[in-house]
């Protein structure tokens, strides 16, 4: 069967779907995107990432395609199209066709909008049985990786520099030495006392969504969150660590650059988590 995308304005074939050779996103990387998970045929967290999509917008001056009440009716049009229950979104927004030019195109040119879904089964706790291995590489990304740009080539190359070292993930290390973030996930450590380490928000790591939720599940079960920098050295000591995203929840780091983290197995905060993230979402799609 084949997929359907949807392309400014139209439901397509996705191997017929096309953008603009002007289109900004392709000639300048021009543009913002959003992730969402689905589970039970709705999308997980979906007005987090709708809020997150603004302050994206926002952030590069770009105006929207539509309307935020008309988003999630495009999106749910492919999800139906494609029959869709378990799975995930990808939308694409950029400033739109213009003649190349660095500064912006005149105001009423329209902005770009492109959403496609997969199938994917979501994470289970046989996925995270193993663990995963991090590798750090010097953080090599413009200032404001809070803005969730297209712009990616720093985590692609990162990310290849992971798979290259036999490895799941890279941790960005800033000059002071501290870990931001991973190329596509957030991180966090465990250390004494069951203290749950992860950085602050700021304009240096992205927003994440599951990072989000997973603090709030954490804090009403009794667990202390503390949001703070930490150190390679900090994190090769660590009790545990872990990374979140919107498509692996979370997956539980049993070793960093060679280096064996806790009993390096997935430890008991990270699968605790996991399991309550599951029903979160569980419970947050019940009945569809």
């Amino acid at each position: 069967m084949s997929r359907i995308a949807y392309t400014n304005g139209q439901y397509v074939r996705q191997a017929d779907a096309m953008v603009n050779i002007e289109d900004r996103g392709y000639q300048f990387a021009d543009g913002v995107y959003e992730v969402i998970a689905v589970a039970n045929g709705r999308l997980v967290d979906g007005e987090q990432h709708f809020d997150r999509l603004e302050r994206s917008l926002e952030g590069l001056r770009m105006d929207p395609p539509c309307g935020r009440h008309i988003l999630p009716l495009i999106i749910m049009q492919v999800l139906r199209r494609n029959h869709i229950v378990q799975g995930f979104i990808y939308l694409q927004i950029t400033r739109g066709v213009a003649p190349r030019n660095f500064a912006f195109p005149p105001p009423d040119t329209a902005s770009s909008l492109v959403v496609i879904a997969g199938r994917k089964n979501l994470p289970a706790s046989l996925d995270m049985a193993q663990g995963v291995k991090i590798v750090t590489v010097p953080e090599t990304r413009w200032s404001r990786p809070d803005i969730k740009t297209v712009s990616l080539l720093a985590s692609v190359l990162a990310k290849q520099e992971a798979i290259d070292r036999g490895a799941y993930e890279a941790w960005f290390v800033d000059k002071a030495g501290t870990i931001t973030e991973g190329a596509s996930s957030n991180a966090w450590i465990v250390v004494d006392g069951k203290e749950i380490v992860t950085r602050p928000l700021g304009q240096d790591i992205l927003a994440g969504i599951t990072r989000q939720t997973l603090i709030s599940l954490a804090r009403e079960s009794n667990l202390k969150v503390t949001e703070r920098p930490f150190s390679i050295n900090e994190a090769l000591a660590a009790k545990e660590a872990f990374v979140t995203s919107t498509t692996a929840f979370v997956m539980p780091v049993v070793a960093i650059d060679d280096t064996q983290i806790g009993d390096g197995k997935p430890g008991d905060v990270a699968i605790q988590l996991f399991d309550a993230y599951r029903r979160y979402i569980d419970q947050a799609t019940d009945g569809l």
